[in-house]
């Protein structure tokens, strides 16, 4: 009996070995499995971005890409594709004041992000799914997608920007004990014991305030400095009553509409041929004909 199972465990090593399961994370993967996983992709590729900033006293600096690239994991596991490494290159120049932020210059985040989709397109992966975990940087991921029409690529390049649904945040505001905050709130602490709960600290969540300051009233403007003048301490919310359901209800939405953006995109054959078609049009506007 010892020796059947013994030998249903060493089959079971040699059907993931021999790629049948193939890992989803981009690091994890030989380069002869690489191959492999590109074709079971249908050349569809995650970055899941964050960046490295406080959250509050009480998470973790990286909370934003754990959570992102958790979420990819389980959306590539139900409909596999790949997952880039941990990318934590983002817009966070409101953290700087706060201990551990990472920021880089504009000019260097937009580079990397641009040399790394075309080293992911020279891999042969020819659908990039910019995966956001942090509202910093919305805007930038924007600009970032609309700057493709610059120059002619052979990929394409979709930020995913799901709407809300509705029944998910119904159940998840009933469950919540807080009816505010934007940042290491109660949703976001609560999905954390979900993601990483060995580096939680709730019981710090008190110990600094998350409560909106508004120290720049600026009706219809903006300005830079709008997020440190509501929440300095970088911590927007009441995060003292997280709990693992709530955050396993938020993940579980999470993942289940980025699963259907992947097969979205997987079906996709019309973005690359408008991009060719407008790149074509672009080169000579003179001969750009109305399209019916």
């Amino acid at each position: 009996m010892k020796r059947l199972i013994l030998l249903f465990f060493i089959l079971s090593l040699n059907l993931s070995v021999n790629g049948q399961k193939l890992p989803v994370c981009w690091e994890e993967l030989t380069a002869p499995d690489f191959v492999k996983a590109v074709k079971q992709s249908e050349g569809v590729c995650i970055i899941p971005l964050g960046v490295i900033e406080k959250h509050g006293p009480h998470l973790p600096l990286g909370t934003d890409v754990f959570s992102a690239r958790t979420n990819a994991i389980k959306a590539a596991g139900n409909d596999y594709c790949i997952v880039y490494p941990f990318y934590f290159a983002g817009q966070i120049f409101e953290a700087k004041h706060q201990p551990g932020t990472i920021a880089y210059s504009p000019d260097m985040l937009y580079k990397l992000l641009d040399e790394t989709c075309q080293e992911i397109s020279r891999n042969g992966l020819k659908k990039i799914i910019l995966y956001n975990g942090h509202g910093g940087n919305t805007f930038l991921l924007q600009y970032f997608c609309q700057s493709q029409l610059a120059k002619q690529k052979d990929y394409v390049v979709y930020l995913y920007n799901p709407e809300t649904d509705a029944e998910a945040e119904k159940k998840i505001m009933a469950m919540r004990k807080s009816k505010f905050g934007e940042h290491a709130n109660e949703e976001e602490s609560s999905e954390m014991m979900v993601v990483r709960p060995d580096l939680v600290k709730i019981d710090q969540a008190t110990t600094q305030s998350g409560e909106d300051m508004n120290r720049l009233p600026l009706k219809d403007g903006y300005t830079g400095i709008w997020w440190y003048a509501k929440f300095p301490n970088h911590y927007s919310g009441d995060a003292k009553d997280a709990n693992p359901e709530l955050g396993k209800v938020a993940q579980d939405q999470y993942v289940k509409q980025l699963t259907g953006f992947i097969k979205t995109v997987k079906a996709d054959t019309e973005a690359l041929r408008l991009q060719n078609e407008f790149y074509k049009e672009s080169g000579n506007p003179l001969e750009t004909k109305v399209k019916p």
